[in-house]
């Protein structure tokens, strides 16, 4: 099966840094994943609560958590990260999807996660929006994601981030966006 992806071109999206103040009156900064940061979002993995992991991610362990970054956070791929003080809060990462059906090298996966505490003061959006114009600056052309279809809110914030609904058959949502 292919992947559908919208004719449009989404954004426009600007690319991290970019400072903000989110509506809980956080100062927070996206920007690029660096490696320096990889210990500080390990430590927001592990923080994690149970109660907001999706399709089975993150992990749960630092062991775990550890071996499944070493998988996303790879040159092949673009991540941002959120950082509120010295604490990371959130990271967005696009994925390549070697294999979308297409048998395209310019297709990637979005995940996103932001801690329980810093949810809905829209960290998610511009987490989301940093990533995308990463992800574009570094050449990716087509972006999708699933999606648990109760998740009302993550499918509001794609959509209102340039995402378009692509599959509507199965008990996730796959929607996807066009980046070139």
């Amino acid at each position: 099966m292919s992947r559908v992806y919208p004719d449009d071109v989404a954004g426009p999206y600007e690319p991290p840094p970019r400072a903000f103040t989110d509506r809980d009156g956080r100062e927070v900064e996206v920007r690029r994943f660096r490696e320096a940061d990889r210990e500080a979002l390990v430590e927001m993995y592990v923080a994690f609560d149970p109660e907001d992991r999706a399709q089975g991610i993150p992990p749960t362990g630092e062991t775990n958590v550890r071996k499944w970054l070493d998988t996303i956070v790879t040159d092949a791929g673009t991540n941002v990260v959120a950082w509120h003080g010295d604490r990371v809060v959130g990271h967005a990462t696009l994925v390549p999807d070697f294999d979308d059906g297409g048998g395209d090298d310019d297709a990637y996966e979005l995940a996103i996660f932001v801690l329980h505490e810093y949810q809905e003061a829209g960290i998610g959006s511009r987490l989301i929006e940093g990533l995308l114009g990463a992800g574009r600056e570094d050449g990716a052309e087509r972006v999708w994601l699933t999606v648990e279809r109760w998740n009302g809110a993550a499918v509001g914030l794609y959509e209102k981030v340039g995402f378009e609904p692509s599959d509507t058959g199965s008990f996730e949502l796959e929607m996807s966006a066009r980046l070139r």
